[in-house]
């Protein structure tokens, strides 16, 4: 039988999955031999919609390039060897930690030719990264292609290419229309898709001009092939063995307690929130700051932030938040992940929200928990090590008393639109028969009148937003499952939330579940995947929106 695009794009993830996992204990490997070659295979045939023209010939994918170079180490295309470790010691040496506009990673240029990786979030991020490599390796073939014939003579256009690079490295002027004429026929695009591509690029100053980037992936390809000068991916061996071992989520979740343990909070109520870093606190003492009395009025308040008004209200909170049980724990163990606590027993206003007020007994008073986002396993890694008891250094054990976990997500949906909202009623991990049933206290009916379309149903926890297809996706809405959306981290902290309330018992059984995503692309939609660009201000409605309604969910 023959099968249909969605099994042969559901096979090709299993494969990448698979050969990424090999590789990674093997140690090392050319993305462009023989080991690599699996990986490429296998990318072409589930050509990603985040990877736009990966399967075209001669044509380079530049929304697609763009998106890949904001999450990867500035320079890391004039680089043949990369290397992926753990947190090894760079972080003490006089090695500028380089670090990507859109992934929290510190990556450390040990010399022209090598770039070092810190992975400290788990499998998810060297698998993504592992994604984002073998994706470039593909479009730098195509450069080469473009550039040389089958003899190694080099084109007119690279030539002309090399002088501008050579310029732009000197920090001298050149005509950047004559430049892109040259960049068009070495990428096979249009003179002005090249040209508002280099403009776009130009706008990111976290990445090199397209012009560098371009020249740079062309080259290395180049010297590969007639040079012999081979690229390699390694990883370390400290890398290798830390990995799934919690150490990083271990030394995360103890600080945050020790924390609570030092301020005496850990007998009090506790809400745990995954989250961004910004709404609970513009929410809360926003209202408590500046006596608002609405969501409307809140909403307000974060679009006048969110746009860099001129009123300073967000110093404003600030300030009154840490003189209102607000304490900010920054990260130091590699995580990558902040939180922030909020004592509600050192908050000067009754109501956490117009109309919720605070217990007035002290042990019944909340401790909310709001940590930064993670990513894929990670959240696993970290929500499990947090949930579980507080050991001091005498032996003795305090377990957490959770009330709720509580998580606000970004993910793609693919029933709406951006901006949409999402509440799941179970988690499905992708390629695995690990399903996730459960009771959320959130439902459709508390966002609707709002303006905002809302969803229900259940989402799939996928390896990485780079491997997806619209005929995989097409099939997860269209089939029995009828996903409502996708995302990397549900089931895994759903994995953490039962484990341990239902096995290790370190929880409470009835802990509340409270999950709501909004939709940060459409994957099926051309031209609203995550590469066309960020959600802008059409994410503070949804992200307070939520923020609003798990702070209700937790008071009332």
């Amino acid at each position: 039988m023959q099968r249909t695009r969605a099994q042969e794009s559901r096979a090709a993830i299993e494969k990448l999955y698979i050969t990424m996992r090999h590789l990674f204990m093997r140690g090392s490997y050319k993305p462009m031999g023989v080991s690599g070659e699996s990986l490429v295979d296998s990318l072409l045939v589930l050509s990603p919609e985040i990877y736009g023209l990966i399967t075209k010939e001669e044509e380079i994918e530049l929304e697609g390039l763009l998106y890949v170079m904001e999450r990867l180490p500035r320079g890391i295309e004039e680089c043949r060897y990369i290397r992926l470790i753990s947190r090894e010691g760079y972080e003490n040496s006089t090695f500028p930690a380089i670090v990507p506009a859109k992934r929290k990673r510190n990556c450390y240029r040990v010399d022209k030719d090598q770039m070092y990786v810190e992975m400290t979030r788990g499998r998810s991020d060297i698998y993504d990264i592992l994604t984002h490599l073998t994706f470039l390796y593909i479009e730098s073939e195509k450069i080469k292609s473009n550039s040389t014939d089958f003899k190694g003579r080099f084109d007119l256009n690279w030539q002309m290419l090399e002088k501008i690079i050579e310029k732009e490295e000197n920090g001298e002027d050149f005509d950047k229309e004559v430049g892109c004429s040259y960049l068009s026929h070495v990428i096979g695009r249009t003179f002005d898709e090249t040209h508002a591509a280099v403009q776009k690029f130009e706008s990111s100053p976290h990445t090199s001009s397209l012009f560098s980037i371009v020249y740079h992936l062309g080259k290395l390809a180049i010297d590969e092939s007639f040079k012999s000068l081979d690229r390699e991916i390694s990883f370390s061996s400290t890398l290798r063995l830390r990995v799934g071992h919690h150490v990083y989520g271990e030394l995360w979740a103890n600080k945050i307690k020790s924390v609570l343990f030092e301020e005496g909070l850990l007998d009090r109520p506790i809400h745990v929130v995954s989250a961004n870093l910004h709404s609970f606190l513009n929410t809360i003492y926003g209202h408590q700051a500046f006596g608002l009395t609405s969501f409307d009025q809140i909403e307000s308040l974060a679009m006048d932030i969110s746009v860099g008004a001129k009123n300073h209200k967000g110093k404003d909170i600030l300030t009154y938040a840490q003189k209102n049980g607000f304490i900010q724990i920054n990260d130091e163990s590699g995580t990558n992940i902040n939180v922030q606590v909020f004592d509600t027993a050192r908050m000067s206003k009754e109501t956490i929200l117009p109309g919720l007020k605070i217990p007035k007994e002290l042990n019944k008073k909340p401790i909310i928990v709001v940590m930064d986002y993670a990513f894929g396993e990670q959240a696993y890694e970290c929500f499990d090590e947090l949930l579980k008891p507080f050991e001091t250094s005498e032996g003795k054990s305090y377990p957490l008393d959770v009330h709720s976990a509580s998580i606000m997500g970004k993910a793609g949906i693919l029933t709406g639109k951006k901006g949409d909202i999402m509440i799941p009623d179970s988690h499905v991990f992708e390629g695995t028969a690990d399903n996730y049933p459960f009771k959320n206290e959130l439902k459709k009916e508390d966002f609707e009148g709002f303006g905002l379309g809302v969803y229900q149903g259940t989402m799939f926890t996928v390896l990485g937003t780079s491997l997806q297809n619209k005929d995989v996706l097409s099939y997860l809405m269209e089939s029995s499952w009828s996903a409502i959306g996708l995302e990397m981290e549900g089931a895994h902290y759903q994995k953490a939330i039962q484990s341990e309330s239902r096995i290790r018992q370190s929880i409470r059984k009835n802990v509340k579940v409270l999950y709501a995503y909004y939709a940060s692309d459409n994957p099926l939609e051309t031209g609203s995947t995550l590469a066309s660009g960020a959600l802008g201000m059409e994410g503070v409605k949804p992200t307070y929106l939520i923020t609003y309604k798990i702070l209700e969910k937790i008071f009332s």
